[in-house]
């Protein structure tokens, strides 16, 4: 659909409605269109999903490297 600047205004939820509903929303001045309203994408992640579900235990970083990891790291042979 395609609504002048001035109906925009005015029926600005009604268009926000209509752009998550899947319809294409654009905003002409007179009839040249000029932008366009779409859903921005909404996050799935939550904090803490893997909780409890991760085993084992990964690299200690503040551990010191291994003389050989560590020349390999600093370009040393």
């Amino acid at each position: 659909m395609q609504v002048t600047i001035h109906a925009a205004k005015t029926n600005l939820s009604k268009l926000i409605d209509a752009a998550l509903s899947g319809e294409e929303v654009v905003i002409a001045k007179g009839k040249k269109p000029v932008a366009k309203i779409v859903p921005i994408a909404q996050s799935t992640f939550t904090i803490g999903l893997l909780k409890g579900k991760v085993t084992g235990k990964g690299p200690d970083f503040f551990e010191p490297m291994e003389s050989g990891d560590l020349g390999l790291w600093e370009g040393v042979d």
